[in-house]
């Protein structure tokens, strides 16, 4: 007998699926045939729908994978399992490690939905650290625990939204009281910032565009999910010297290099391609066209682009 989904509860579709895990469609129903899971149950119309449980255990699934671990050896784990797997091969042991309490305070604000008292911290931070140690101390580090609660199940994913959603405020105030660059001048990079079509998530892209700020740069951001089409025109009209992307762990790496590729060659040379992020398609092939980033390195980026594209006097 087929599995319908019950009434009383909201499971995902498989576009949904695709979309907060990373892993492709086909690839869920490869992984249907081959191995028995996901177990997707079928709504009114015969769809595939997906149960929290089984979303939440192909996020550790996909989170191996990226870690190098062959699908078929960790898929019939439990949840459990992975959760373990996943803390021995990333050197954590048995488990993730207990955050700092600074984080873990943060991390509580965000369970117990206590939104204002968290914008009110993070605003106090960053009004001590300043923007770039703001971002690399505390936001970085914050995000990635954020996104391992998320992934691990310790998050709702509307938790996780809200915390998106109070530190969106916090840093688009911060990077709209900077003072601007002049989009001019030869030596404020004019850096067009966003995400290709299938990547959602905009925090990494928000930090970015924080650092690039931060350095002096005249940053055009975008928003996430941008048309290949869009993105080039928009750097051809605004004359941008780079295009930063920003790849989440979620997205696809097959999806994210051919994105790439297929950006690279419209560009035709017109602009820099950059890309940072903690997905998978930036560490294991990174393409000879593509300079990848990491926060912290940013100033040190942006300072060789000023030496390779400012004029020397004799």
């Amino acid at each position: 007998m087929t599995n319908t989904v019950p009434s009383q509860s909201v499971p995902s579709t498989i576009s949904d699926v695709e979309r907060d895990t990373g892993v492709a469609k086909e690839t869920l129903r490869v992984w249907e045939r081959r191995y028995d899971f996901p177990q997707p149950l079928r709504d009114p119309h015969g769809e595939r729908v997906y149960p929290i449980e089984q979303v939440h255990k192909l996020r550790l699934v996909k989170r191996l994978i990226d870690l190098g671990f062959r699908p078929g050896k960790v898929i019939q784990y439990s949840a459990a399992e992975l959760q373990a797997l996943t803390g021995k091969a990333t050197g954590l042991g048995n488990g993730p490690a207990t955050p700092a309490p600074e984080l873990q305070t943060y991390l509580d604000l965000c369970k117990s939905h206590q939104m204002e008292a968290l914008r009110r911290k993070l605003s106090q931070a960053l009004l001590m650290m300043g923007l770039k140690s703001f971002v690399i101390e505390l936001v970085a580090p914050l995000t990635t625990l954020i996104g391992e609660a998320w992934a691990s199940g310790q998050l709702a994913t509307f938790e996780e939204h809200l915390y998106t959603e109070s530190l969106t405020v916090v840093m688009r105030s911060a990077i709209f009281a900077m003072p601007q660059a002049n989009g001019n001048h030869i030596s404020a990079p004019r850096i067009l910032l966003t995400t290709l079509p299938q990547e959602r998530h905009g925090l990494g892209l928000l930090m970015a565009e924080a650092m690039c700020v931060a350095e002096g740069a005249h940053c055009i951001s975008l928003g996430v999910q941008t048309p290949l089409l869009d993105i080039v025109e928009a750097a051809r009209v605004q004359r941008v010297d780079i295009i930063a992307l920003s790849f989440s762990v979620a997205m696809n790496p097959r999806q994210a290099l051919d994105g790439l590729a297929e950006l690279h060659q419209r560009l035709n040379g017109c602009a820099e391609l950059w890309a940072g992020g903690t997905n998978a398609a930036l560490k294991r092939r990174r393409p000879p066209y593509v300079r990848v980033f990491e926060l912290a390195h940013l100033a040190g980026a942006i300072a060789e682009w000023r030496a390779r594209s400012t004029p020397h006097t004799a």
